[in-house]
């Protein structure tokens, strides 16, 4: 059985796929500490810009939504990702059609399952993501989301907050996109110690006595903020914080 390693990015898996779709016995993976069985041949891939551009143009004729799809697949934080998209190309290479609405092929309904959980959380990061204004004014969300998204999330934070700097940190990754009031970039950021400011300080403060006080602890509602918020997401709760 041939596992195909990839680097992680598309270019290399789309690189992979061109190889990897005819042959039903393998799989792509980028997990280079994936549990290989005795008789596995291991294949190291580098990019090939024109097995990649060829393998795009080709599931393209069929399906002009399919390279997006794919591409937001391949940002999902489960493993078998990238063989989840190598399943769903070749189904399109069989049936030489879209099929995004087969919901009765297995294949179908996992590519669907997996994209769904990585729009979702992009949704929902738009809403439940928190801000902290820091000591130099910009202000900083840090956050630990299931799927790779943070460079999604970018422009529409630009476009919200107009000319104000932020960063948002993806601690689970170490990747960071930061805005300067013009331009997006993205970059690899590790531990992080942010200094508040004095007025983030003393909102926090004030939210959580507000929390404190409207909170009955008689009639506790966890189980009513877990349906609202994961509990995944408390951590970057003021509320929620010591």
């Amino acid at each position: 059985m041939k596992i195909y390693i990839t680097d992680g990015t598309p270019e290399t898996f789309f690189t992979a796929a061109a190889d990897a779709v005819n042959d039903e016995k393998c799989m792509i993976t980028s997990d280079e500490a994936i549990q290989l069985a005795f008789d596995s041949e291991v294949v190291k891939v580098d990019c090939d810009e024109n097995k990649c551009r060829r393998m795009i143009d080709c599931i393209a004729k069929y399906d002009p939504t399919a390279e997006r799809n794919i591409l937001l697949c391949l940002r999902s934080g489960d493993g078998l990702k990238e063989q989840t998209a190598l399943e769903y190309i070749r189904k399109i290479l069989q049936y030489r059609d879209s099929v995004s609405k087969r919901l009765s092929l297995p294949e179908v309904i996992i590519f669907n399952e997996t994209l769904s959980k990585v729009t979702g959380e992009i949704h929902k990061m738009t809403g439940f993501l928190r801000f902290m204004e820091s000591a130099n004014g910009a202000l900083y969300a840090p956050y630990s989301p299931d799927n790779n998204i943070t460079d999604l999330l970018m422009p529409h934070f630009a476009k919200r907050f107009g000319s104000e700097k932020f960063v948002i940190h993806d601690l689970k990754r170490k990747i960071a996109g930061m805005y300067d009031g013009r331009e997006c970039i993205m970059g690899y950021a590790g531990e992080a110690e942010i200094y508040l400011s004095e007025y983030e300080k003393s909102f926090e403060t004030l939210w959580k006595k507000y929390y404190e006080a409207v909170n009955i602890k008689a009639r506790p509602h966890e189980k009513q903020m877990k349906g609202y918020m994961p509990v995944r997401y408390w951590k970057f709760l003021p509320e929620k914080r010591g």
